[in-house]
């Protein structure tokens, strides 16, 4: 039997697709070992968000290679769409699978593996590669859109992954189905613009957040990264109004600044979000609720941001917006972008020293949003998983819980005091 090892690099997007080219792989003849073992075939999902993560990429597969000179290395992902013939010219790589490429990633696995290549796997949809992960206990990520329509001026994402498009609900939910019946509890939808759901079908993300509701055996969803636009009343209402979505949102707003914003090509404006922010704890943060988790992306040191713009920033963070959590990024040249050829780039010992600023005021606002829910009985997902004696699970809310382990608890949702 042949083995391979699997090497996922970036977002929770990418790891849902190695989870999927893994199933597939296993049911078919493969066995799985780790990166370190003795992999005759490894497959490398790339990212591409940032310089570093090309660079980080390069390593690893030139890493592999020293590790296990005779091996097959097949590489996938953003950096295998973007870099493609520099990626070929690193030794060992035998493969090199960009965007559109993906349902052949299997087929060729297996041909390498000298195993026959069933007809389902030959006949995979070309327009879009449905994937979802697995082996946790509780939860899973789906994926239900993929590439990006809207081209900010800072990110390569629509060319790593192509215009916006989806499969319909109805697969989508079939995929759902699939997850509940392994035994799991939760999903976290996931995309590279996942509000976006419906450019190739003709629905709306509403409908499939509806579906996804009735799916028997899932207890609760979390929406995974939503721009604030697409994050419509209608879609707050509904899901206020008692549903299996919880009171967690990631939201980029990358700059508290309407100057930079508007510099970025971002759809909003500073206004529009408090706004939608306040909406949405209005609608869902009632007497004896948990409040809503936000977890916020920001970007710093993008060119032409001064001190002041950024100040601007920090204060619309801490006084206006309080999130409970702050993503903070910073700005990356990315060659064929209209940022990356502005002559007014920031240092990066600014950048570094403004990333310090935001994580330093994410420690205090993510103390204040836990204390503030002292004493709040909220419900817990706990994990199989076991440390020093001790299990842990998330709230609604997205509070990290832990108890003395106890197995009878795992995969179950319990009632708990914070």
């Amino acid at each position: 039997m042949k083995k391979i090892a699997y090497i996922t690099l970036g977002c929770k997007l990418n790891y849902a697709e190695t989870s999927t080219y893994e199933r597939e792989l296993v049911r078919n003849g493969l066995e799985t070992v780790q990166w370190n073992e003795d992999a005759d075939i490894f497959l490398v999902n790339t990212c591409s968000v940032t310089e570093h993560s090309d660079k980080k990429c390069r390593n690893i597969i030139r890493k592999v290679h020293r590790l296990r000179p005779d091996a097959d290395i097949v590489v996938t992902g953003c950096y295998a769409q973007l870099k493609k013939s520099e990626i070929e010219k690193i030794k060992g790589v035998r493969f090199v699978f960009g965007a559109e490429e993906k349902p052949l990633v299997v087929p060729k696995i297996l041909e390498l593996a000298g195993i026959p290549v069933p007809a389902s796997c030959s006949s995979m949809r070309r327009d879009f590669f449905p994937a979802y992960s697995s082996g946790e206990r509780t939860r899973s990520f789906l994926k239900v859109q993929d590439g990006c329509d809207y081209f900010c001026t800072y990110c390569t994402v629509p060319y790593a992954r192509g215009r916006s498009r989806n499969m319909p609900v109805s697969e989508i939910v079939a995929e759902a189905e699939k997850i509940a019946a392994s035994g799991i509890r939760e999903i976290v939808l996931t995309g590279v613009n996942t509000g976006d759901f419906g450019k190739s079908t003709g629905e709306k993300f509403i409908d499939l957040l509806k579906a996804l509701d009735q799916v028997d055996g899932i207890e609760r969803y979390r929406i995974s990264s939503i721009e604030p636009n697409l994050l419509t009343e209608e879609i707050v209402d509904w899901i206020a109004s008692g549903t299996k979505f919880l009171p967690h949102f990631h939201i980029p707003l990358q700059s508290g600044s309407d100057t930079v914003l508007k510099e970025m090509g971002r759809r909003y404006d500073t206004a529009a979000f408090e706004s939608k922010i306040r909406y949405i704890r209005d609608k869902m943060e009632k007497p004896g609720n948990p409040k809503v988790f936000f977890g916020i992306d920001v970007i710093v040191g993008f060119p032409g941001e001064t001190e002041g713009l950024f100040m601007e920033t920090y204060g619309f963070l801490k006084d206006r917006i309080k999130p409970a959590f702050i993503h903070i990024f910073p700005y990356s040249k990315r060659a064929g972008t209209k940022a990356a050829e502005r002559t007014d780039q920031v240092q990066d010992s600014v950048k570094t020293m403004r990333v310090q600023q935001l994580e330093a005021l994410c420690e205090t606002l993510h103390e204040e949003f836990i204390a503030s829910q002292k004493g709040l009985k909220c419900k817990v997902l706990f994990e199989s998983s076991e440390k020093n004696g001790m299990m842990s699970g998330y709230t609604e809310n997205y509070i990290r819980v832990e108890r003395p382990y106890d197995g009878s608890m795992a995969g179950k949702i319990i009632e708990t005091e914070i």
